[in-house]
């Protein structure tokens, strides 16, 4: 178990007269590809309770009942232990949900989103729990997917760039992509994400430095924010005693503009929701110049700027986009320690090949969509049975 120091009294405390009992929410899952959906269900998730466990399955687990995952369990760890929302993580948690769990780690229910998770042979992976009713539903949040993430780095258009209608070329594939032939799974899909001010303020801590802050400003994509970014943060993080860490966000035209191809993958309205549920971070600004001019730094009272390894390429005019915070003393190159990209991602994704990625998906909806049927085929019984006995009782 890996404690993450969320800032709240140790659970294992006992409790005194008149206090309230510290309820505890247990989350489980894969966790492959960490995006803004998966922070968003477990900033839900820790709103139901007063801590947070999550459960981490392992590569074995995950290639046997869905196929296998991008990132390593050792990566996927350390990515969920970087959501601010999580107090402490279970590694190697088993893939089906049970009462035994619960109870093993003092947990009073778990949450899930209202989509369905199911085994290899078709089954709930939350039955048990269900059943017992020690089972919370959350939203799901639209608009984003692994499979969504998966077919833009295949597809290699920049429709996702935008908001406005997509061409036709990226409807028909995210059409195919995500979709069992015979029919459409409400929970495997593609649907575009739509940004607004309420998800930036339930994301956003709303904490303003403090007189003996050290403000440490990071600038750069943080494209499909991974493992490779918090590696980077959380040695910047350790930096000072009292670290608050201003992350700037390039624009996707400027991201395009130095990274070519279809970058950036996932749009600045995503990316900032993906910064903005780390730990590490305070602040972000949206739409940062590329150049960390002297404004910028004056205006944020900056103490420290800091890059990784990865090579900076020079702005439009042939200049040193750290130039001024070089000039001033404050500029400091970080090593990580991991040597992770984007560039390194899309790699992986495309030597698994589109076609394993697609037939992972559809095996996933064709399960999805039996599950779907069995349950309309319940409901309906139900309610024959129900109008039966009213017929009797009149």
């Amino acid at each position: 178990m890996i404690r993450n120091g969320h800032g709240i009294a140790d659970p294992s405390k006992k409790l005194g007269p008149g206090t309230k009992r510290t309820v505890r929410v247990w989350c489980d899952g894969c966790y492959d590809m960490v995006h803004y959906g998966h922070s968003n269900q477990l900033r839900q998730a820790r709103a139901m309770g007063d801590y947070l466990v999550v459960g981490v399955h392992t590569d074995e687990e995950i290639a046997k009942h869905k196929g296998p995952p991008v990132f390593t369990q050792e990566e996927r760890y350390k990515m969920v232990q970087a959501i601010k929302w999580v107090d402490e993580i279970v590694p190697g948690a088993p893939y089906v949900t049970a009462l035994e769990t619960l109870d093993k780690y003092n947990c009073d229910f778990c949450v899930h989103g209202n989509d369905i998770t199911l085994t290899v042979d078709g089954r709930d992976t939350y039955e048990e729990v269900k059943k017992a009713g020690r089972y919370r539903e959350c939203k799901r949040t639209q608009g984003v997917s692994t499979t969504d993430l998966v077919g833009r780095m295949l597809l290699m258009t920049k429709a996702h760039h935008s908001s406005r209608e997509l061409p036709s070329e990226y409807r028909e594939y995210t059409d195919s992509f995500g979709k069992c032939p015979r029919s459409h799974s409400p929970w495997t899909g593609v649907s575009q994400f739509l940004q607004t001010s309420q998800k930036i303020i339930q994301f956003a801590s709303g904490k303003e430095p403090e007189p003996g802050d050290t403000i440490i400003y990071v600038a750069g994509a943080f494209d499909l924010f991974h493992i490779g970014h918090v590696s980077f943060l959380e040695k910047v993080y350790q930096l000072a005693e009292r670290p608050y860490i201003i992350a700037g966000l390039h624009f996707d035209q400027e991201v395009n503009h130095y990274k070519g191809k279809n970058y950036p993958i996932m749009n600045v309205h995503e990316r900032t929701l993906s910064v903005l549920a780390c730990r590490y971070v305070a602040e972000v600004v949206i739409g940062a110049p590329y150049a960390v001019t002297a404004d910028l730094l004056d205006h944020f009272k900056v103490d420290l700027v800091c890059h990784g390894k990865t090579e900076v390429i020079p702005d439009k005019d042939g200049s040193d986009p750290y130039e001024e915070p070089k000039r001033r003393g404050i500029f400091h190159q970080i090593d990580s320690g991991n040597d992770l990209t984007t560039d390194l991602i899309v790699q992986r994704i495309i030597k698994n090949s589109r076609l394993e990625y697609e037939a992972r998906n559809q095996k996933k909806e064709a399960r999805e969509l039996a599950a779907l049927e069995a349950i309309k085929k319940q409901e309906t019984m139900t309610m024959t049975e129900g109008a039966g006995v009213q017929v009797e009782r009149s």
